[in-house]
């Protein structure tokens, strides 16, 4: 005599355990996000006078490993500027070189916003 058990329907895996999961991550991630805050920063395309560019030559070029004001290196920005500038509404522009990133040239030019320098001018 021979004895065999009956045939069990095969059972389908549940799929709920799984979409939990999915969406406990997906909690975790959205609230382990940080999202960034956009900023802004003010650069006029004319000094506050809406006279234009007087005086002498203000031309800042920042480039990833110095700040040259009218083609020469300088180490400390703010203090080569103060004896062209005759206020400090008077217009300095600024110019990234060739591989200078972003994040220098917004340093750069908050450098010179705490020192009191108004008026930005970014040109490419």
């Amino acid at each position: 005599m021979q004895f065999t058990l009956p045939a069990r329907p095969r059972r389908k895996p549940s799929l709920t355990p799984m979409i939990d999961v999915v969406f406990l991550l997906l909690v975790f991630f959205m609230l382990a996000s940080r999202f960034g805050v956009e900023a802004m920063m003010p650069l006029p395309l004319a000094a506050s006078g809406g006279d234009g560019y007087r005086g002498p030559p203000r031309l800042v070029d920042i480039s990833p490993d110095a700040v040259a004001l009218n083609g020469r290196i300088v180490h400390d920005l703010p203090a080569a500027l103060q004896p062209l500038m005759a206020a400090p509404t008077d217009m300095v522009i600024l110019r990234g070189r060739e591989g200078a990133d972003l994040q220098r040239v917004v340093s750069i030019s908050e450098q010179l916003r705490d020192a009191g320098f108004t008026a930005l001018v970014l040109v490419e």
